[in-house]
């Protein structure tokens, strides 16, 4: 197996075993709220704490991935989500289960940019869009395989044994370290440094984001494109089986079905759009599956019918999750190899947990007003994204982009 190949399938397990893990908790609330006798908001704050924990962990294993080397950092960010995972099958109480969700946020928030670096400065320009896309359908496989587990290991052994599953991802974590080379373009870029053809005294990385007012301008969009593409998804996948509960009389078994052909259209969007993005480039890709979702989005609050829901669902999942796979891409394309792990985790993470705060504005929109507001609020917001994206600049050449470092 050649090194672009071992990069993308290092990094597809880990967003699988991240995906597997996030997915654990939704699960298997149910019976923690129940065995700790909390309430649901109690409960929602699970979530919430492992959202600031992905993006605290994201900041801070970017910023160690360009320092130390990706490889090495990957694998600890792994070693430290599967602790926090396994950790949360012993949790006594709910403050326990904050505290374990809190630590494997952080490995997880970690995991993404790194591995999204690995892949970007592995492949060719022009095959990093397909590249990136392999890479995000991970967290599809993710929920998948927690949905297999789940409906084996929950009913005959509880809750807890669901996360001591959580200590698989360490043994991953060798074989990764063993096999894994370290990246080219880290190697020398580290070499250029040690040196000292950059005599200049390095800025913080994050304050790097930063560093002039067309990088900050760079970083501010993309950050808002992430927070709108994980706001969409949370906001649909979260209230939508129970939106079509009400208004279309679907049936739990009804709702499940549409998550599946919704997640069929997801990954097929996904593998849509990274060979879309390599050959169209990323605005003309970004910008056509923008407009589509907001449209889709929009027009299937007037879906009627069992095949209406169905479809409409697997069109709206093809376009609003299909561009989720090329963000690692985007991102990483407009920062140089010293900051990319930072800038990838720390805009993605922040779109994380800014954008999971998203199913409270729904919930309250459908509690005041109904389905057809629900998705025009969610159709606004990819309106704004494509606005967002029209006013990013074209990439710099790598030659001006090593200049921020």
């Amino acid at each position: 197996m050649n090194y672009r190949n071992k990069t993308v399938t290092a990094s597809v397990a880990g967003l699988t075993l991240e995906g597997m893990d996030i997915m654990f908790i939704s699960f298997a609330m149910s019976m923690i709220i129940a065995e700790f006798k909390i309430d649901l908001t109690t409960g929602g704050l699970i979530s919430s704490i492992t959202n600031i924990g992905m993006l605290i962990g994201g900041v801070i294993f970017g910023i160690l991935a360009d320092k130390f080397g990706r490889v090495r950092v990957f694998t600890y960010t792994i070693i430290l989500f599967a602790i926090g995972t396994a950790l949360t099958g012993i949790a006594t109480n709910v403050e326990q289960v904050y505290l374990y969700r809190f630590i494997a946020g952080l490995g997880a928030g970690g995991e993404y940019g790194i591995g999204m670096a690995l892949v970007a400065e592995a492949w060719p320009k022009d095959k990093q869009g397909r590249a990136s896309s392999y890479v995000s359908v991970g967290a599809q496989y993710g929920v998948i395989l927690a949905a297999l587990l789940s409906a084996v290991i929950l009913p005959s052994l509880g809750w807890r044994a669901l996360f001591f599953v959580g200590v698989l991802p360490v043994i991953f974590a060798f074989i990764v370290r063993k096999n894994l080379e370290e990246s080219p373009q880290w190697i020398a870029s580290q070499q250029e440094k040690n040196a000292g053809k950059k005599q200049s005294k390095e800025k913080g990385k994050l304050l790097q984001l930063f560093h002039s007012p067309r990088v900050a301008f760079t970083t501010i969009a993309l950050a808002l494109m992430a927070t709108v593409q994980i706001a969409g998804y949370n906001g649909l996948m979260i209230w939508l089986p129970s939106m079509l509960q009400k208004s279309q009389g679907l049936s739990v078994s009804g709702s499940a079905l549409w998550t599946i052909s919704t997640a069929v259209g997801m990954i097929v969007g996904m593998l849509t759009f990274g060979r879309f993005m390599d050959r169209f480039g990323a605005k003309s890709a970004y910008g056509i599956f923008l407009l589509a979702s907001a449209a889709a989005v929009f027009l299937y609050s007037y879906a009627e019918g069992s095949a209406g829901v169905l479809i409409g669902g697997a069109i709206v999942g093809f376009f609003s999750n299909g561009m989720f796979a090329g963000y690692g891409a985007l991102i990483s394309s407009y920062y140089p190899v010293q900051i990319r792990s930072t800038a990838t985790n720390t805009i993605f993470n922040f779109g994380r947990a800014l954008g999971g705060l998203s199913p409270i504005l729904v919930g309250y929109i459908l509690q005041s007003y109904d389905m057809t507001v629900a998705m025009t609020y969610l159709a606004l917001l990819y309106c704004l994204s494509f606005i967002v994206m029209l006013s990013l600049k074209a990439k710099q050449s790598n030659t001006s982009v090593e200049k921020i470092a």
